[in-house]
């Protein structure tokens, strides 16, 4: 019988009997939980390399275990000589299981790895309980060989959560290990 992932075991076992007292629901349903990550990433230099989206999307792949999605252009603009249609980036959409091995690898491994990190901002939630943060290089990962992939790319994650709150999305994210910043300090920085 395969196990499940840590992160959503903790959340079953730990954060469900602490969110329904903290937020008051009693109906299980009704609780905040995630329903995505996607993960993508910009490709600007794609459009004189094409090379380098082939080795974004490769890099993707290696950090998700999942092939990306090529991302297309979707106008023209002739000051940065795109056009319609043209490879632009790649995206991936986790769920389920993959979803909460991403997310634990994410603040286990490769959050602690970024140089200076003092917590994430508790400011990027979009008003609807999703939160996005941006990654400036690949290689905090550490499936990523910097041998392999000699141009560094960033890439965006967002949390999709199904809660409309932006704090009962904070909390469920906090409990999960999610490293955001208090207010105080957020204020200071």
């Amino acid at each position: 019988m395969p196990t499940s992932p840590r992160l959503q075991e903790v959340y079953e076992q730990q954060l469900i009997p602490k969110l329904t007292g903290e937020l008051g629901h009693e109906n299980r349903h009704a609780l905040p939980r995630l329903i995505k990550i996607v993960v993508s990433m910009g490709v600007g230099s794609a459009i004189a390399e094409k090379k380098h989206l082939d080795q974004a999307a490769s890099a993707l792949a290696e950090i998700t275990g999942q092939r990306p999605a090529i991302t297309r252009a979707t106008k023209s603009v002739a000051g940065f000589r795109l056009r319609e249609g043209q490879a632009i980036g790649c995206k991936v959409t986790l769920r389920g299981a993959r979803m909460y091995e991403f997310l634990d690898r994410l603040i286990s491994l490769a959050l602690p790895r970024v140089r200076d990190f003092r917590g994430l901002s508790p400011k990027a939630f979009d008003g609807h309980g999703n939160y996005s943060l941006g990654l400036s290089e690949q290689l905090v990962f550490p499936e990523i060989n910097p041998d392999k992939y000699p141009h560094v790319q960033g890439m965006n994650v967002t949390i999709v959560t199904n809660t409309d709150s932006n704090e009962e999305a904070r909390e469920l994210l906090r409990g999960l290990g999610l490293p955001l910043r208090t207010e105080e300090i957020a204020a200071t920085v």
